[in-house]
């Protein structure tokens, strides 16, 4: 089926509560793995709080074929954030958290997901939903949009440090990564790495039924999808994974 982004609206969640349901029917394409980050339940199992920020793109027939994810929080000397955190997508999800709960008024936005349906990448449909959150901040009267950018396709070098996979460019400058070309040719500025953006841990009985390997050897372990080695300890029954992100900046 071919779908262009002029065969689609964008939507807020807020008004289209109703498309939920297509909304988590997209989490399929993630890595089984990805959906294992216990911080993570904080904002999906809390949606209702964002609604505002949470952006579908539906055709005529409401299905839905994207979908974004961002969350609003507050930085800046006053609250003791002078700038991004190196913890990236956890620790923004966390300090939303905070924020929540002491009733402070956010200052940034940042993008937590955008996920397009494998049948209609290579359509502009990202590059559109990123734009959409851009607009949300700039409507919202926030700083500026920011995103743990995870690299389209890091997971095919991961153990390659993230930083020196950033450094990597194609002849015109811009980053050899497709997903971190979007974000710069939008406007975007590479702000740094987030080392530990995202951290899986779980038993190896779980990442094996999550991964479908045996994980029956101790040290780095290449999984599929992942971005770096995941760490399998089998004489103490347990495998961590820490994901490095990209912070990238987007001014509104």
């Amino acid at each position: 089926m071919s779908i262009t982004v002029a065969d689609l609206e964008v939507v807020r969640l807020a008004d289209r509560p109703d498309l939920e349901g297509g909304m988590w029917d997209l989490t399929q394409h993630w890595p089984r793995f990805m959906l294992e980050d216990v911080v993570g339940d904080l904002y999906y199992s809390r949606l209702e709080r964002y609604p505002d920020h949470v952006l579908l793109a539906v055709d005529a027939e409401d299905r839905v074929w994207a979908r974004a994810y961002a969350v609003p929080f507050a930085m800046g000397e006053d609250v003791g954030r002078p700038s991004l955190p190196e913890r990236g997508w956890d620790q923004v999800v966390l300090w939303a958290w905070f924020d929540d709960l002491a009733g402070r008024a956010p200052t940034h936005l940042s993008a937590l997901e955008i996920l397009v349906d494998p049948e209609a990448r290579g359509s502009g449909l990202a590059g559109h939903m990123l734009e959409a959150l851009r607009d949300t901040a700039r409507a919202a009267g926030l700083a500026s949009l920011v995103a743990p950018v995870r690299p389209s396709r890091k997971h095919l070098a991961p153990t390659v440090p993230m930083a020196d996979y950033v450094a990597r460019t194609r002849d015109d400058g811009l980053p050899e990564d497709s997903w971190l070309r979007l974000h710069v040719r939008a406007g975007g500025r590479i702000v740094g790495v987030c080392p530990t953006a995202m951290t899986i841990s779980g038993t190896l009985d779980e990442w094996r039924g999550w991964t479908g390997l045996p994980l029956d050897r101790t040290g780095p372990t290449e999984v599929p999808g992942a971005l770096a080695p995941v760490h399998v300890d089998v004489e103490h029954g347990h495998a961590v994974y820490v994901e490095a992100n990209v912070w990238v900046e987007h001014a509104v």
